[in-house]
Protein backbone atom coordinates (compact mmCIF):
# COMPACT_ATOMS: atom_id res chain seq x y z
CA UNK A 1 0.00 0.00 0.00
CA UNK A 2 3.12 2.18 0.57
CA UNK A 3 4.75 1.39 -2.59
CA UNK A 4 1.65 2.23 -4.31
CA UNK A 5 1.61 5.57 -2.80
CA UNK A 6 4.68 6.29 -3.12
CA UNK A 7 4.64 5.86 -7.22
CA UNK A 8 1.48 7.82 -7.05
CA UNK A 9 3.41 10.89 -5.63
CA UNK A 10 6.03 10.15 -7.83
CA UNK A 11 3.55 10.54 -11.05
CA UNK A 12 2.46 13.21 -9.70
CA UNK A 13 5.80 15.26 -9.03
CA UNK A 14 7.68 13.94 -12.52
CA UNK A 15 6.53 16.99 -14.50
CA UNK A 16 7.70 19.32 -12.25
CA UNK A 17 11.10 17.83 -11.27
CA UNK A 18 11.53 17.70 -15.00
CA UNK A 19 10.48 20.69 -15.41
CA UNK A 20 12.64 22.09 -12.60
CA UNK A 21 15.72 20.36 -14.16
CA UNK A 22 15.59 22.30 -17.39
CA UNK A 23 14.22 19.66 -19.91
CA UNK A 24 11.60 21.09 -22.36
CA UNK A 25 7.37 20.59 -22.11
CA UNK A 26 5.77 18.29 -24.72
CA UNK A 27 8.54 16.93 -27.48
CA UNK A 28 10.95 14.64 -25.58
CA UNK A 29 14.09 17.18 -26.50
CA UNK A 30 16.20 18.13 -23.81
CA UNK A 31 16.54 21.76 -23.15
CA UNK A 32 19.93 21.21 -24.32
CA UNK A 33 18.89 19.90 -27.37
CA UNK A 34 17.09 22.72 -28.28
CA UNK A 35 19.51 25.21 -27.50
CA UNK A 36 22.14 23.22 -29.37
CA UNK A 37 19.33 22.67 -32.81
CA UNK A 38 18.01 26.71 -32.28
CA UNK A 39 21.43 28.30 -32.45
CA UNK A 40 23.03 25.95 -34.69
CA UNK A 41 22.83 28.59 -37.58
CA UNK A 42 21.64 25.86 -39.96
CA UNK A 43 17.55 26.07 -39.72
CA UNK A 44 17.26 22.31 -41.00
CA UNK A 45 18.59 21.18 -38.04
CA UNK A 46 15.25 22.82 -36.14
CA UNK A 47 12.69 20.49 -34.85
CA UNK A 48 9.84 20.44 -37.44
CA UNK A 49 6.68 23.50 -36.63
CA UNK A 50 3.49 22.48 -36.34
CA UNK A 51 1.58 23.71 -38.90
CA UNK A 52 -2.16 23.07 -40.04
CA UNK A 53 -2.16 21.98 -44.09
CA UNK A 54 -3.65 25.29 -45.21
CA UNK A 55 0.17 26.59 -44.29
CA UNK A 56 2.52 24.09 -45.31
CA UNK A 57 2.33 25.47 -48.71
CA UNK A 58 4.98 27.94 -49.72
CA UNK A 59 5.90 28.01 -45.44
CA UNK A 60 8.90 29.91 -44.90
CA UNK A 61 9.84 29.39 -41.12
CA UNK A 62 11.10 32.56 -38.99
CA UNK A 63 14.62 33.79 -39.16
CA UNK A 64 16.96 37.25 -39.18
CA UNK A 65 14.99 39.70 -40.78
CA UNK A 66 17.11 40.22 -44.02
CA UNK A 67 17.63 44.09 -45.34
CA UNK A 68 14.68 45.80 -46.53
CA UNK A 69 13.69 46.41 -50.28
CA UNK A 70 13.32 49.71 -52.31
CA UNK A 71 11.24 49.47 -55.50
CA UNK A 72 12.52 49.80 -58.28
CA UNK A 73 9.94 53.13 -58.68
CA UNK A 74 11.31 54.75 -55.76
CA UNK A 75 15.11 53.28 -55.20
CA UNK A 76 16.51 54.45 -51.80
CA UNK A 77 18.66 58.02 -51.44
CA UNK A 78 19.99 59.06 -48.45
CA UNK A 79 18.90 62.54 -49.52
CA UNK A 80 15.30 61.27 -50.14
CA UNK A 81 15.27 59.75 -46.63
CA UNK A 82 16.08 62.82 -45.01
CA UNK A 83 13.36 64.76 -47.24
CA UNK A 84 10.91 62.46 -46.00
CA UNK A 85 11.90 62.20 -42.10
CA UNK A 86 11.83 66.22 -42.80
CA UNK A 87 8.05 65.64 -44.16
CA UNK A 88 7.23 63.03 -41.32
CA UNK A 89 7.60 65.01 -38.25
CA UNK A 90 6.03 68.52 -40.23
CA UNK A 91 2.54 69.13 -38.32
CA UNK A 92 1.86 71.75 -41.47
CA UNK A 93 0.93 68.80 -43.42
CA UNK A 94 -1.85 69.08 -41.57
CA UNK A 95 -5.10 70.90 -41.93
CA UNK A 96 -5.12 72.12 -38.25
CA UNK A 97 -0.78 72.39 -38.67
CA UNK A 98 -0.88 70.70 -35.33
CA UNK A 99 -0.43 67.05 -36.55
CA UNK A 100 2.24 65.35 -38.40
CA UNK A 101 2.44 61.48 -38.99
CA UNK A 102 4.83 61.46 -36.03
CA UNK A 103 1.58 62.17 -34.03
CA UNK A 104 0.71 59.27 -34.23
CA UNK A 105 3.79 57.17 -34.85
CA UNK A 106 6.03 58.69 -32.00
CA UNK A 107 9.77 57.07 -32.34
CA UNK A 108 9.54 57.38 -28.33
CA UNK A 109 6.41 55.01 -28.43
CA UNK A 110 7.60 52.02 -30.23
CA UNK A 111 6.13 54.12 -33.47
CA UNK A 112 2.21 53.97 -32.51
CA UNK A 113 1.06 56.38 -30.35
CA UNK A 114 0.42 53.89 -26.54
CA UNK A 115 -3.18 54.87 -27.33
CA UNK A 116 -6.19 52.25 -27.87
CA UNK A 117 -7.80 54.33 -30.88
CA UNK A 118 -5.35 56.79 -32.56
CA UNK A 119 -7.08 60.67 -32.13
CA UNK A 120 -6.70 63.33 -34.81
CA UNK A 121 -8.46 66.32 -36.27
CA UNK A 122 -10.22 68.25 -33.44
CA UNK A 123 -9.41 65.05 -31.21
CA UNK A 124 -11.35 63.07 -33.29
CA UNK A 125 -11.12 59.35 -32.09
CA UNK A 126 -10.55 57.08 -34.95
CA UNK A 127 -11.80 53.18 -35.45
CA UNK A 128 -8.37 51.57 -35.18
CA UNK A 129 -5.34 51.57 -33.39
CA UNK A 130 -2.32 53.47 -34.61
CA UNK A 131 -0.12 50.46 -35.69
CA UNK A 132 3.48 50.58 -35.42
CA UNK A 133 5.70 51.62 -38.54
CA UNK A 134 8.34 49.08 -37.02
CA UNK A 135 9.38 46.95 -40.42
CA UNK A 136 6.81 48.45 -42.33
CA UNK A 137 8.84 48.31 -45.68
CA UNK A 138 8.25 44.09 -45.78
CA UNK A 139 4.45 43.79 -45.98
CA UNK A 140 2.96 43.42 -48.93
CA UNK A 141 -0.31 45.43 -48.34
CA UNK A 142 -0.61 47.95 -45.91
CA UNK A 143 -3.54 49.35 -43.07
CA UNK A 144 -4.84 47.00 -40.87
CA UNK A 145 -7.37 45.93 -43.58
CA UNK A 146 -4.74 46.05 -46.93
CA UNK A 147 -6.59 48.68 -48.46
CA UNK A 148 -3.31 50.23 -49.41
CA UNK A 149 -1.19 48.31 -52.24
CA UNK A 150 2.41 50.54 -51.84
CA UNK A 151 3.81 52.90 -49.23
CA UNK A 152 3.45 55.78 -51.43
CA UNK A 153 0.05 55.13 -51.74
CA UNK A 154 -0.66 54.43 -48.13
CA UNK A 155 1.22 57.73 -46.69
CA UNK A 156 -1.57 59.85 -48.68
CA UNK A 157 -4.27 57.97 -46.97
CA UNK A 158 -4.10 59.28 -43.11
CA UNK A 159 -3.36 62.64 -45.00
CA UNK A 160 -6.75 63.30 -46.71
CA UNK A 161 -8.92 61.54 -43.91
CA UNK A 162 -11.08 64.07 -41.88
CA UNK A 163 -10.60 62.26 -38.79
CA UNK A 164 -6.68 62.34 -39.16
CA UNK A 165 -5.17 64.72 -40.67
CA UNK A 166 -7.49 66.09 -42.66
CA UNK A 167 -5.46 68.15 -45.30
CA UNK A 168 -6.86 68.30 -48.89
CA UNK A 169 -4.08 66.99 -51.41
CA UNK A 170 -3.38 70.31 -53.45
CA UNK A 171 -3.68 72.35 -50.17
CA UNK A 172 -0.93 70.17 -48.55
CA UNK A 173 1.39 70.49 -51.59
CA UNK A 174 1.06 74.16 -51.90
CA UNK A 175 1.90 74.60 -48.98
CA UNK A 176 5.11 73.14 -48.99
CA UNK A 177 6.21 74.91 -52.06
CA UNK A 178 5.39 77.71 -49.99
CA UNK A 179 8.39 77.06 -47.73
CA UNK A 180 11.28 78.58 -49.04
CA UNK A 181 13.55 76.00 -47.09
CA UNK A 182 12.22 72.83 -48.62
CA UNK A 183 13.39 73.45 -52.45
CA UNK A 184 16.86 72.63 -51.15
CA UNK A 185 15.83 69.37 -49.93
CA UNK A 186 13.78 68.49 -52.44
CA UNK A 187 16.86 69.41 -54.94
CA UNK A 188 19.05 67.24 -53.52
CA UNK A 189 16.87 64.28 -53.46
CA UNK A 190 15.50 64.16 -56.71
CA UNK A 191 18.10 66.81 -59.13
CA UNK A 192 15.76 69.74 -58.81
CA UNK A 193 13.59 71.93 -56.47
CA UNK A 194 10.07 70.97 -58.21
CA UNK A 195 7.55 70.22 -55.29
CA UNK A 196 4.81 67.66 -56.16
CA UNK A 197 2.75 64.82 -54.85
CA UNK A 198 4.20 62.41 -56.11
CA UNK A 199 7.60 63.13 -54.88
CA UNK A 200 6.17 63.84 -51.11
CA UNK A 201 4.75 60.20 -51.22
CA UNK A 202 8.55 59.47 -52.82
CA UNK A 203 10.03 60.56 -49.80
CA UNK A 204 7.90 59.73 -47.16
CA UNK A 205 7.42 56.17 -48.25
CA UNK A 206 11.86 56.08 -48.51
CA UNK A 207 11.71 57.10 -44.62
CA UNK A 208 8.87 54.94 -43.67
CA UNK A 209 10.82 52.14 -45.13
CA UNK A 210 13.99 52.92 -43.00
CA UNK A 211 11.79 52.18 -39.99
CA UNK A 212 13.70 48.92 -39.19
CA UNK A 213 13.95 47.41 -35.66
CA UNK A 214 17.59 46.40 -34.38
CA UNK A 215 18.41 42.96 -34.19
CA UNK A 216 17.35 41.00 -30.82
CA UNK A 217 18.10 38.13 -28.64
CA UNK A 218 16.61 35.87 -30.73
CA UNK A 219 17.64 36.93 -33.97
CA UNK A 220 21.59 36.92 -32.13
CA UNK A 221 21.06 33.23 -30.61
CA UNK A 222 19.66 31.82 -34.21
CA UNK A 223 22.80 33.63 -35.65
CA UNK A 224 24.65 30.86 -33.14
CA UNK A 225 25.18 32.51 -29.62
CA UNK A 226 23.92 30.01 -27.66
CA UNK A 227 23.61 31.89 -24.50
CA UNK A 228 21.26 34.72 -26.02
CA UNK A 229 18.01 33.26 -24.91
CA UNK A 230 17.86 31.95 -21.50
CA UNK A 231 16.16 28.72 -20.70
CA UNK A 232 12.72 29.84 -20.44
CA UNK A 233 12.82 32.51 -23.96
CA UNK A 234 13.98 29.32 -25.50
CA UNK A 235 11.11 27.08 -24.26
CA UNK A 236 8.70 29.91 -25.55
CA UNK A 237 10.42 29.79 -28.97
CA UNK A 238 10.25 26.27 -28.64
CA UNK A 239 6.44 26.04 -28.34
CA UNK A 240 5.79 28.92 -30.63
CA UNK A 241 6.75 26.60 -33.08
CA UNK A 242 4.85 23.63 -31.51
CA UNK A 243 2.02 23.50 -29.18
CA UNK A 244 1.37 27.34 -29.26
CA UNK A 245 0.80 27.12 -32.89
CA UNK A 246 1.68 31.24 -33.20
CA UNK A 247 3.88 30.10 -36.12
CA UNK A 248 0.91 29.29 -38.04
CA UNK A 249 0.33 32.89 -38.77
CA UNK A 250 3.77 34.56 -37.06
CA UNK A 251 6.20 32.95 -40.11
CA UNK A 252 8.87 34.42 -41.92
CA UNK A 253 11.93 36.53 -40.63
CA UNK A 254 9.15 39.25 -39.98
CA UNK A 255 7.11 37.15 -38.09
CA UNK A 256 4.01 37.98 -40.39
CA UNK A 257 2.40 35.75 -43.12
CA UNK A 258 1.47 38.88 -44.52
CA UNK A 259 -1.93 37.43 -44.75
CA UNK A 260 -5.57 38.35 -43.44
CA UNK A 261 -7.35 36.33 -40.70
CA UNK A 262 -9.99 36.74 -38.56
CA UNK A 263 -8.79 35.42 -35.09
CA UNK A 264 -12.28 36.61 -33.22
CA UNK A 265 -11.91 40.18 -33.49
CA UNK A 266 -15.03 41.61 -35.36
CA UNK A 267 -16.36 42.72 -31.90
CA UNK A 268 -19.47 42.13 -34.09
CA UNK A 269 -23.07 43.73 -33.15
CA UNK A 270 -20.65 46.45 -30.77
CA UNK A 271 -20.30 49.98 -31.17
CA UNK A 272 -16.55 48.93 -32.44
CA UNK A 273 -17.54 46.44 -34.95
CA UNK A 274 -14.71 46.25 -37.65
CA UNK A 275 -15.75 44.12 -40.73
CA UNK A 276 -11.50 44.75 -41.54
CA UNK A 277 -10.41 43.21 -44.73
CA UNK A 278 -14.13 42.31 -46.29
CA UNK A 279 -14.50 46.52 -47.28
CA UNK A 280 -12.11 45.51 -49.83
CA UNK A 281 -13.22 42.22 -50.84
CA UNK A 282 -16.56 41.59 -50.43
CA UNK A 283 -16.35 37.92 -49.11
CA UNK A 284 -17.80 36.53 -46.29
CA UNK A 285 -14.48 34.70 -45.38
CA UNK A 286 -13.13 37.98 -44.47
CA UNK A 287 -15.44 39.66 -42.15
CA UNK A 288 -13.63 40.46 -39.60
CA UNK A 289 -10.50 39.75 -41.39
CA UNK A 290 -7.33 42.29 -40.28
CA UNK A 291 -3.51 41.47 -41.49
CA UNK A 292 -1.42 39.54 -39.24
CA UNK A 293 0.97 42.18 -37.36
CA UNK A 294 5.07 41.27 -37.14
CA UNK A 295 5.47 40.35 -33.53
CA UNK A 296 9.19 41.92 -34.32
CA UNK A 297 9.60 44.89 -31.53
CA UNK A 298 6.13 43.28 -29.85
CA UNK A 299 6.44 44.20 -26.54
CA UNK A 300 7.32 48.15 -27.78
CA UNK A 301 3.87 48.45 -29.36
CA UNK A 302 0.83 48.04 -27.30
CA UNK A 303 -1.78 48.38 -26.77
CA UNK A 304 -2.75 45.45 -28.75
CA UNK A 305 -4.81 44.22 -31.84
CA UNK A 306 -6.55 46.80 -34.39
CA UNK A 307 -8.96 47.85 -31.72
CA UNK A 308 -6.23 48.42 -28.79
CA UNK A 309 -8.61 46.56 -26.35
CA UNK A 310 -5.81 44.55 -25.12
CA UNK A 311 -3.68 46.24 -22.63
CA UNK A 312 -1.20 43.32 -21.92
CA UNK A 313 0.41 41.05 -24.04
CA UNK A 314 -0.54 38.43 -21.50
CA UNK A 315 -4.24 38.88 -22.49
CA UNK A 316 -3.06 38.08 -25.78
CA UNK A 317 -1.72 35.49 -25.36
CA UNK A 318 -4.49 34.25 -23.06
CA UNK A 319 -6.68 34.65 -25.43
CA UNK A 320 -5.37 32.29 -28.25
CA UNK A 321 -4.85 29.80 -25.25
CA UNK A 322 -8.34 29.99 -24.90
CA UNK A 323 -9.11 30.00 -28.32
CA UNK A 324 -11.78 32.71 -28.18
CA UNK A 325 -14.80 30.71 -27.60
CA UNK A 326 -16.83 33.10 -27.43
CA UNK A 327 -16.50 36.20 -29.93
CA UNK A 328 -20.06 36.83 -30.56
CA UNK A 329 -22.02 38.16 -27.50
CA UNK A 330 -25.30 36.25 -26.42
CA UNK A 331 -27.37 39.57 -26.83
CA UNK A 332 -26.67 39.99 -30.40
CA UNK A 333 -28.93 39.19 -33.19
CA UNK A 334 -26.84 37.52 -36.04
CA UNK A 335 -27.48 38.45 -39.78
CA UNK A 336 -26.66 35.27 -41.56
CA UNK A 337 -25.52 37.16 -44.63
CA UNK A 338 -22.97 38.51 -42.09
CA UNK A 339 -21.71 36.56 -39.65
CA UNK A 340 -17.83 35.98 -39.40
CA UNK A 341 -16.24 33.10 -40.25
CA UNK A 342 -13.51 32.69 -37.54
CA UNK A 343 -9.83 31.02 -39.10
CA UNK A 344 -9.55 27.71 -38.73
CA UNK A 345 -6.69 27.95 -37.37
CA UNK A 346 -8.05 29.58 -34.25
CA UNK A 347 -8.07 26.25 -31.88
CA UNK A 348 -7.71 26.15 -28.07
CA UNK A 349 -4.07 25.77 -26.84
CA UNK A 350 -4.58 23.85 -23.30
CA UNK A 351 -0.89 25.82 -22.55
CA UNK A 352 -0.07 25.88 -19.05
CA UNK A 353 0.48 29.16 -16.90
CA UNK A 354 4.49 27.60 -16.92
CA UNK A 355 3.73 27.68 -20.99
CA UNK A 356 2.16 30.87 -20.91
CA UNK A 357 4.82 32.49 -19.44
CA UNK A 358 7.18 30.82 -21.76
CA UNK A 359 5.61 32.43 -24.43
CA UNK A 360 5.59 35.55 -22.91
CA UNK A 361 9.30 35.16 -22.29
CA UNK A 362 9.79 34.82 -25.67
CA UNK A 363 7.62 37.55 -27.03
CA UNK A 364 9.82 40.13 -25.17
CA UNK A 365 13.48 38.45 -26.64
CA UNK A 366 11.56 39.62 -30.06
CA UNK A 367 11.91 43.26 -28.78
CA UNK A 368 15.16 45.77 -29.04
CA UNK A 369 15.92 46.44 -25.26
CA UNK A 370 15.74 49.80 -26.30
CA UNK A 371 13.55 51.89 -28.82
CA UNK A 372 15.04 54.20 -31.46
CA UNK A 373 16.03 57.78 -30.32
CA UNK A 374 15.33 60.12 -33.16
CA UNK A 375 15.57 63.46 -33.21
CA UNK A 376 12.99 65.96 -33.77
CA UNK A 377 14.20 67.41 -36.77
CA UNK A 378 15.26 71.13 -37.66
CA UNK A 379 12.32 71.57 -40.40
CA UNK A 380 12.46 74.25 -43.45
CA UNK A 381 10.93 77.86 -43.43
Amino acid sequence: MKKNKFLVALMVCLPVLISAFGDAVDTGYSMADLRRMYSSGDMSQWPKPHLDASVQKGFVDIGVLPAVEYPQSNPFSKEKASLGKLLFFDARLSASKQLSCASCHDPQLGFGDGKSLAHGHGRKEGRRNAMTLYNVGYYKSFMWDGRAKSLEDQVLLPVQDHVEMNTVLDTMVAHVREMAGYRTHFKSAFGDDVVTLWRIQQALATYERSIVSYPNKFDRFVSGQSDALNDQELEGLHLFRTKARCINCHNTPLFSDNLFHNDGQTLYGTKQEDFGHYHLTGDQKDIGAFRTPSLRNVALTGPWMHHGNFPTLRDVVELYNLGNPAPIQRRVVVDEKTRPIHSPLLKKLNLSKTEVDAVLAFLQALSSPTQRRIAMPELPE
